[in-house]
């Protein structure tokens, strides 16, 4: 796997604003607020042709009392530990800091190359910003700025000097990406750490610890697994503050980059309003959907309760009814494994490819059986189908006029297609085109 390198500093001196600079993304939330970056996030990079692993992380904080700062201040020591190369963050503009002191001890008992980035100098007339850092004891310091990238080619140059050459390339083996979303405090993070087995993630009994969209790797029986831990998603009339109005958006961009939304809920709770529309919205953009219930083990062996939830997703998630349940308690590990079986399995189906014969013969039938309804503009007649893409199966219709083609029987024919083509937990999307004459 490709060499690893760490962006740490105290906090708020701009390592997500550099994180994104040098992969060229907004995968870091980016904010002038102390703590914004609270989990260990990777990407992938190139120096100088040289391919590897970028870690965002949480800002070092050795003295602080807050239980979720400690917790990130131990993110940020895991990811130095991975790294082959530490770039320390500093803000030239305010000078150099006790608090950058106790970062670079911690740093130097590490052993590893360090670069500091002097941020916030904007050009070689603030160059002298820089030069108290060399106090620090380290002898590689640059004067750059992460938001309008001076000084970045040559920090990358040096770095690229000193990664080590990348392990061997395994082949190209099936991924699997699937966010993870719903409500905050349901159990997200929780359900990850349980799957990995590792605290990478940040977990809290407080509502919203979770403020990046996290992506997560882990392989199993020769499958990678891309698992994206959201920020909870909110009813936007509940949406206040700056950075949660960009966590929630993050969280809908990252349902954008899924195979498989995986919807979790509160097994105590039931299926809110909220839960409702979240799966609407995972399926509506044509992804694979699983609802999670969670916490299962609080309700384990309540008959009333469970009959109240169960009655709860057939009415809630009626939408998605085609979407298949899991219930799992990520507490005590129960039903937690078998995850990656349905998402294999549901990765299949909503990959699946079927031939144009298969498909006009499943049409012809289904047709046969409930033809269109005659209006005064006329009677909607399909000449011929084909399948067109994959995840989710998108089929185009050939047909008179496609106006004609109504919400309603659109929803049969996809309910039949689903029957009739073997496809039952699968997402089906129909576009209508106009036969050529």
């Amino acid at each position: 796997m490709p060499p690893i390198v760490a962006i740490v500093g105290r906090p708020n001196v701009g390592k997500s604003t550099l994180f994104n600079k040098l992969t060229r993304s907004r995968a870091a939330l980016v904010d002038d607020q102390p703590g914004i970056t609270r989990d260990r996030i990777y990407a992938g990079a190139v120096f100088e042709g040289r391919d590897l692993t970028l870690v965002d992380t949480g800002g070092l904080d050795s003295i602080s009392e807050d239980p979720l700062l400690r917790q990130m201040s131990n993110q940020a020591d895991t990811a130095i530990n991975e790294a082959a190369a530490v770039i320390l963050v500093t803000d030239a503009r305010e000078g150099l800091l006790p608090a950058d002191r106790d970062v670079a001890e911690r740093l130097r008992i590490k052993n590893k190359n360090i670069f500091i980035a002097a941020n916030k100098i904007d050009g070689p007339e603030l160059e002298h910003l820089m030069w108290d850092f060399y106090s620090l004891g380290m002898e590689k310091v640059f004067p750059v700025s992460a938001l309008h990238g001076y000084g970045i080619t040559s920090l990358v140059e040096e770095i690229a000097k000193t990664l080590p050459d990348a392990e061997g390339i395994e082949p190209q083996e099936r991924r699997i990406s699937a966010a993870i979303i719903g409500k905050p405090n349901v159990g997200k993070s929780s359900l990850i750490n349980r799957i990995l087995e590792d605290e990478r993630l940040i977990v809290s009994e407080l509502p919203g610890t979770t403020r990046d969209s996290v992506d997560i790797s882990i392989k199993s029986q020769g499958t990678e697994f891309i698992f994206i831990d959201t920020a909870g998603i909110r009813k936007k009339g509940r949406v206040k503050d700056k950075i949660e109005k960009f966590s929630v958006a993050k969280a809908l961009e990252s349902i954008g980059r899924c195979d498989i939304a995986v919807i979790v809920i509160d097994a105590e709770e039931g299926v809110s309003e909220q839960d409702a529309r979240i799966a609407s919205l995972a399926a509506s953009d044509g992804k694979g959907v699983i609802v999670a219930v969670n916490k299962w083990d609080l309700i384990d062996g309540k008959k009333d309760q469970i009959k109240r939830l169960k009655d709860s997703l057939s009415f809630q998630l009626r939408f998605v009814s085609f979407a298949p349940s899991i219930f799992l308690s990520a507490m005590t590990g129960k039903g937690v494994r078998k995850i990656f079986y349905l998402l294999s399995s549901l990765y299949s189906e909503i990959s699946t490819r079927i031939s144009t014969a298969s498909v006009n013969k499943a049409v012809e039938e289904i047709v046969s059986q409930h033809p269109p309804v005659h209006s005064g503009k006329g009677s909607l007649k399909i000449s011929y189908a084909t399948q067109a893409g994959i995840r989710p199966p998108t089929f185009v219709l050939f047909v008179n006029k496609p106006d004609l083609m109504t919400a309603s029987y659109e929803r049969y024919l996809i309910n039949r297609l689903r029957e009739q083509l073997k496809l039952p937990h699968s997402p089906i999307k129909i576009v209508a085109r106009e036969k050529r004459k």
